[in-house]
């Protein structure tokens, strides 16, 4: 039998999580300690994904040099944030996830080779490490960071700065931290059920 709540998540969650959350665009210079980041890992691992694949990777960048290496590679605009922000992650995808199969999903010994062509081992790998992704961001909100997702990069950049060399390639980067009102946009609308969902 699943694990259900005995009540609804409360509202202060949801507020954390959803309704209060925002994509932030400048940051506090208050530091964010390894102990916090893994402390999100450690929440993030256990979201699911296809046979427990976990292909996503992650590169924790702040050192001045790194920044100064991933600032080359993001649009304009997206400049600034990964300046001022104490951490900023790259969620990579390895490409030869199934090679951890025999570890990650042991109850089907032959799980390694269900990924064999390559176009489906890519499509799982972004799939799965984009869910992983979107569960690292849950994981650092209720951690109490802030959080700043970024797609305007240039993904060949990246992968030669940080991944040169392996089976890993970028997917989306993401600015960590604690959030200030600066260039803060009005909250933008989102749809109704309605709108987008049906029932057959």
């Amino acid at each position: 039998m699943g694990q259900i709540l005995e009540a609804p998540a409360n509202e202060d969650v949801k507020r954390v999580l959803f309704h209060g959350a925002r994509s932030y665009n400048r940051w506090a210079p208050t530091r964010v300690t390894d102990q916090e980041l893994r402390e999100v890992f450690d929440l993030m691992k256990w979201g699911p994904t296809s046979a427990n694949s976990s292909p996503a990777r992650f590169v924790f960048v702040r050192s001045a040099q790194a920044k100064a290496r991933l600032v080359r590679c993001v649009s304009t605009k997206n400049q600034v944030k990964i300046e001022q922000a104490p951490v900023t992650v790259i969620i990579g995808m390895d490409g030869k996830f199934a090679d951890r199969l025999p570890f990650l999903f042991p109850h089907a010994p032959e799980a390694r080779h269900w990924f064999g062509d390559d176009e489906l081992a890519r499509v799982t790998a972004l799939r799965n490490s984009s869910l992983q992704g979107a569960y690292f961001i849950l994981a650092a909100r209720l951690m109490g960071l802030d959080c700043g997702p970024i797609s305007g990069f240039d993904q060949t950049l990246v992968d030669q700065e940080f991944f040169k060399g392996s089976s890993v390639q970028s997917n989306f980067l993401c600015a960590l931290g604690h959030g200030t009102e600066e260039a803060l946009y009005p909250r933008s609308p989102r749809f109704e059920f309605e709108d987008v969902c049906t029932f057959e």
